[in-house]
């Protein structure tokens, strides 16, 4: 079977969402789940606690697809977390669909993450020597043996001593039998929030899950924080040793939501800025400035505003391709664009038009536009893109391709305008991005436009972020 290609982009791994304290918790992360649909469409999971009783449902597909009315209706408890995981191109399992649970001496368990360890490797051969067993390919499972091996006391101070064993980013959400946690790596690279819901506390990758419920936005969860939901109240802690933040810059450039508020910043206006400071590095004379739908659309809006150049829906997205049955001959060539991106001709016959992406990875599919664009007849074709040049690949909860497979790690802005067959191709600077920001240069990550790596990577070579341990066969928790 074929699959429709995706627009060439980066894929964030996953979202998680956490409820305490409402009688339909499951139900709430359901919802939140399809809010933080975008961060992942492989898989979808939640685990409900009633009494210190565990119910799951996981299963492989969009939220929506997972889920029916009954099964929902099993995952009862006033605590719930929820985890959507990202699209991979092989084959999935769904031992690997999160949130992951466990029994051992001192109770239950149960896990959502996003992020991913760099020193997962390591950490899997040291705990198989020890005995363990591993049943996921996930390096979130390395975080349930190092809890269920510790040797402290309490369950705050064993997951303490797993998390301060791990290297990477992580924002976790885990049940026990009677609290919900959440935490976040010391560096903060992937975001996390709190809010509240009536008398629910409320923990989401990002706050337009907040929104959909009709809940409250509270703040993050700070870098290095631990919160601990219980019947008591709320407890925050600081148990890891202070590390300077770098959170991940490209939650604005185009994981996140342009609704959602992430590490404190306004997704939106981050976008729009950087479209603005785009139109001031790279103008140009044209008739209209156009979006790649729909990530590039508040960025284009700021070139718009900032060059004085007419926005237009030049380029329409189909919201209903998924998986397709066929593969097309080469007669329909690009049929994998086309099938999600519609030229308007009336707007392109004879037009110069500026056209805005948030970002170029390996540069199939802005061939594919630009080709289309001048099928459509279209005089010039500027392409803009709102993000520096992407040289290296991502080990902190991304999918990468390998660093040979960036264009710009293999080309010159020249040779990639060639390639595309554009009139002319523009990247942010990385100092003009950093301008936008509202917090200083060094409290981001930008490994993946400068190759500077704030956490040593050395257990990775360039392969897919999740085969880091033998890939498990598969096994029928859901149903197929």
């Amino acid at each position: 079977m074929g699959q429709a290609s995706g627009l060439d982009k980066l894929k964030e791994e996953c979202g998680v969402i956490g409820i305490y304290g409402d009688t339909e918790a499951a139900n709430l992360a359901y919802l939140g789940l399809h809010a933080l649909q975008h961060r992942g469409q492989e898989g979808a999971g939640i685990v409900s606690n009633q009494g210190g009783e565990f119910r799951s449902f996981r299963g492989l597909g969009l939220v929506n697809d997972v889920f029916r009315p009954q099964d929902l209706e099993g995952l009862v408890g006033n605590m719930a977390i929820g985890h959507v995981r990202y699209s991979t191109t092989g084959e999935s399992s769904i031992r690997n669909v999160q949130p992951l649970s466990a029994s051992y001496r001192y109770g239950k368990v149960a896990v959502a993450h996003n992020g991913n360890l760099v020193n997962a490797a390591s950490l899997k051969d040291r705990l198989e020597e020890r005995g363990s067993i591993f049943n996921t390919s996930s390096d979130t499972e390395a975080i349930l043996h190092l809890i269920a091996t510790s040797k402290q006391t309490t369950f705050v101070n064993r997951l303490v001593d797993a998390l301060s064993q791990v290297r990477g980013a992580y924002s976790l959400v885990l049940l026990t039998e009677d609290a919900l946690i959440a935490v976040r790596d010391p560096m903060g690279i992937r975001p996390l929030v709190m809010g509240e819901c009536g008398d629910a506390t409320i923990f989401a990758s990002e706050s337009c899950a907040l929104d959909l419920l009709g809940g409250d936005y509270l703040r993050e969860v700070h870098p290095g924080e631990m919160i601990i939901v219980d019947r008591t109240g709320r407890t925050s802690l600081h148990p890891f040793p202070a590390e300077e933040r770098k959170a991940c810059v490209f939650e604005h450039v185009y994981f996140s939501k342009p609704s959602s508020i992430t590490f404190g910043e306004a997704v939106y206006t981050r976008r729009f800025d950087m479209g603005r400071a785009l139109a001031r590095e790279y103008p140009v004379d044209a008739d209209w400035v156009f979006a790649v739908p729909d990530s590039g659309t508040a960025a284009a809006l700021g070139y718009s505003t900032e060059a004085g150049i007419p926005f237009q829906q030049g380029l329409l997205r189909s919201h209903y391709v998924g998986r397709t049955f066929i593969e097309p001959s080469q007669k329909i060539r690009d049929f994998g664009v086309k099938l999600k991106l519609s030229p308007v001709r009336s707007l392109i016959k004879g037009q110069r038009v500026v056209v805005v992406d948030d970002s170029l990875v390996r540069g199939t599919t802005s061939k594919k536009i630009v080709r289309m664009l001048r099928q459509a007849g279209a005089a010039e074709i500027h392409m803009r893109i709102c993000s520096p040049p992407i040289v290296a690949s991502c080990f902190y909860g991304v999918d990468t391709p390998t660093r040979e497979e960036l264009i710009a790690h293999t080309k010159t802005p020249e040779e990639i305008c060639a390639h595309m067959e554009a009139d002319s191709l523009g990247y942010l600077s990385i100092d003009a991005m950093h301008a936008t920001m509202g917090a200083p240069r060094e409290a981001y990550c930008d490994a993946c436009f400068t190759g500077r790596y704030p956490i040593a990577v050395e257990d990775h070579v360039d392969q897919d972020q999740l085969d880091l341990f033998s890939e498990p066969s598969e096994d029928t928790e859901a149903r197929e």
